[in-house]
């Protein structure tokens, strides 16, 4: 049964969950669920997740990779349960790093706009600057 490269089980009125042992048929290529009431997680194995959602199709109740429908279930089975933990740790550090971002703008606009405001020379040095590269790109276009 391990070497069995196709099965078809469509419409036959199968009910419950798909067997965890359905993931150990390696050589499986075809594989046909559709329109069965079978329900829960499709387990978990390297066979089960590369066939399309149309192997699976006509089970409203069937959830998990590689269908849209995702399980209600927070953890899949065989997930290790640190997985949690390290999202929020990441969440914690990509917040870190936009507070991080959001006072480094701030922080150097008021450097630049600080001295352009009360230093009358760099202000004018500034803008005489962006006046001869205005200079520049019209002469260019023109």
């Amino acid at each position: 049964m391990k070497q069995l490269e196709s099965l078809d089980l469509s419409n036959n009125t199968l009910s419950g969950e798909i067997p965890q042992t359905m993931s150990a048929i390696t050589f499986l290529e075809v594989l046909n669920l559709s329109f069965n009431n079978l329900k829960g997680q499709i387990p978990l194995g390297t066979q089960l997740q590369s066939f399309t959602p149309l192997s699976y199709m006509g089970n409203p109740e069937l959830c998990g990779t590689p269908l849209i429908e995702k399980c209600k279930k927070n953890e899949a089975p065989g997930e290790d349960t640190n997985v949690m933990a390290k999202e929020e740790e990441g969440s914690e550090l990509m917040e870190c790093f936009y507070m991080g971002m959001g006072v480094g703008f701030t922080t150097g606009f008021w450097i630049v706009f600080g001295t352009l405001l009360f230093k009358r020379t760099w202000r004018h040095a500034y803008f005489n600057f962006l006046y001869d590269v205005k200079d520049w790109f019209m002469s260019r276009w023109t």
